[in-house]
């Protein structure tokens, strides 16, 4: 039995008269992606991993829709859904934006994630714009589902124009303001700590700060000083803009806030612990 020749036709030889190669450039390309792709990377990242954390999830959807729910089929007539529902939705960018950063910043720096991404080509920059991307992802997902939800129950919001504009104005400046308080906490404190106090404000503030309960029914004496929390501006303004109304005051009090805060994280906030 003979053996055919690798060089014959059965088995041709390797075609050296093809096209050049000696042009391509296979040499490493190690650059990173551009700026803004990191970010938006990174803010998908949190966003997803905020989302698939149990006590997030409670803090963001579970919380406000069971408020919503009780309140409505617990005595709440129609009418009284002008006021529940604005007061849910200012009720999800306070957990979201104040809570769910303060904890997850406060274990992410623990733990040294901060500073190992802080020296990534992702840096600080876009270490913090990614935060806030995913925190703005996931209170834009809370309000479209807690407004739907409000919605099928018979809420029926006046807004006008200008109320929404101004409704849309003061959910952005509490998130800032709220996003800055919760750095200032995550990066001064323990983790352990953080976890507690951050908890603990969340309480307080629903129940004291003016975000579910109206102003107006505070005792007298205290109504000024509830009235100057950045959570009282955001949940009056929010409840005023949907009955079309407007309350310039509480543009001022989160602008003056968003101002204090955001020195002060800017300088207490450490990246390591």
């Amino acid at each position: 039995m003979t053996v055919p020749n690798s060089s014959g036709p059965d088995f041709p030889g390797p075609n050296l008269s093809g096209p050049n190669l000696s042009g391509l450039d296979l040499s490493p390309a190690p650059a990173p992606a551009p700026p803004s792709k990191r970010i938006i990377r990174h803010g998908l990242i949190e966003a997803r991993l905020l989302i698939r954390n149990g006590e997030q999830l409670l803090l963001a959807l579970v919380i406000p829709l069971a408020i919503l729910v009780a309140g409505r089929f617990a005595g709440a007539s129609l009418e009284g859904l002008d006021v529940l529902g604005p007061s849910v939705l200012a009720l999800a960018v306070w957990s979201s934006a104040f809570t769910s950063v303060a904890i997850s910043t406060a274990f992410e720096r623990r733990y040294g994630v901060l500073e190992r991404l802080a020296t990534t080509p992702l840096g600080k920059p876009g270490l913090l714009a990614g935060k806030a991307l995913a925190v703005i992802l996931i209170i834009l997902g809370q309000l479209v589902i807690l407004t739907s939800a409000a919605l099928a129950l018979g809420w029926r919001p006046r807004f006008t124009p200008v109320s929404a504009l101004l409704a849309a104005a003061l959910v952005i400046l509490a998130t800032a303001t709220f996003v800055c308080l919760a750095l200032l906490l995550a990066g001064r404190l323990r983790a352990e700590s953080t976890l507690g106090l951050a908890n603990l404000i969340y309480v307080v503030l629903v129940i004291g700060g003016a975000l579910i309960i109206p102003l107006q029914r505070y005792p007298t004496v205290l109504q000024p000083l509830i009235g100057a929390l950045p959570t009282a501006a955001l949940g009056e303004g929010l409840r005023a803009a949907a009955n079309g109304q407007l309350l310039g005051w509480s543009v001022v009090v989160l602008l003056a806030w968003l101002v204090a805060a955001g020195l002060a994280a800017w300088k207490g906030f450490r990246w390591t612990s």
